[in-house]
């Protein structure tokens, strides 16, 4: 078998990754890291008429038709991005809250007893605990957190898949600007691409990027339980230590808040610590391998 997408998969990635680029570029980017907490609805209704929430819909509910390939193929571009917002959420509530599908209704969940950008979502679904919230300090300025007591919501195992294809995008991102800077940035005369050191790291970015690649895109055509941890766990260390690797390629300048290395760290924390990843997703692969 071919295992690469179809011609209708990568125009459909192109589409969003020019949609994105057109609306949320890297000017875009700083601008919402300045003004923390704030969501762009015309934005969201932008993605809402792209298809992006009501890419699984049935076309009879007024929905896209496709599948969960093509829904990890956008949500990459969303995490290549760092599309603020909670994106997951909101695509699993369409066809079932009122106005998820076309972007005018924002809907957020609690997961692993966090919920994100509560103050401005209009839903949001949780199941069990307290209905009391605690505001937390978020490291990433992209992404408002509040803590919620004593829920128990088990992971859907989309939901977990979404959110390793925007922890890929985001390690595929952070691959790219390690690449780029190591070729432009000279010291000693030559490129430090050049050093042995510097070309570790790279290469070390490029594996993970591309063992993650591979487990998220064979997880969504299985959709197995499974493949879909092993998944979670690989995009997560690829985003983590890619991110990690691409700030020490920077050196000191990644830490400044002009440049994008230290928000796709601070993100990539962030989705790690939702529902399916680390120990969880390790218990759950190891049942599954031992069943």
């Amino acid at each position: 078998m071919r295992f690469q997408p179809t011609d209708d998969q990568k125009a459909l990635r192109a589409g969003m990754r020019e949609l994105l680029a057109r609306r949320f570029d890297r000017d875009a980017l700083r601008a919402a890291a300045a003004r923390p907490g704030r969501l762009d609805r015309a934005l969201w209704r932008e993605l809402g008429g792209a298809g992006f929430f009501a890419l699984r819909l049935p076309q009879d509910e007024g929905g896209v038709g496709l599948g969960l390939v093509e829904a990890v193929l956008v949500f990459e571009e969303a995490g290549r991005a760092l599309l603020p917002g909670p994106l997951v959420a909101t695509h699993l509530a369409a066809g079932t809250v009122p106005g998820a599908d076309t972007g005018e209704t924002v809907v957020t969940a609690v997961d692993a007893g966090l919920v994100e950008w509560l103050e401005e979502a209009d839903v949001v679904l949780v199941r069990g605990g307290s209905a009391d919230t605690v505001a937390l300090r978020s490291l990433d300025p992209l992404t408002p957190l509040h803590r919620v007591p004593g829920t128990d919501r088990p992971a859907d195992p989309v939901a977990v898949l979404l959110t390793a294809a925007e922890q890929l995008g985001t390690a595929a991102r952070a691959c790219e600007l390690a690449v780029q800077h190591a070729r432009t940035r000279e010291q000693f005369g030559q490129p430090i691409g050049a050093f042995q050191a510097v070309k570790h790291l790279c290469a070390g970015l490029l594996v993970r990027v591309e063992v993650a690649r591979a487990a998220v895109y064979a997880a969504a055509v299985t959709e197995d339980r499974a493949d879909i941890a092993a998944a979670r766990l690989l995009a997560d260390e690829a985003a983590v230590q890619g991110a990690r690797d691409c700030l020490q390629v920077h050196g000191g300048m990644g830490f400044t808040w002009e440049s994008e290395v230290h928000l796709l760290l601070k993100r990539a924390w962030v989705r790690a610590r939702r529902g399916g990843g680390g120990a969880h997703g390790e218990e759950l692969l190891a049942a599954e391998l031992t069943a």
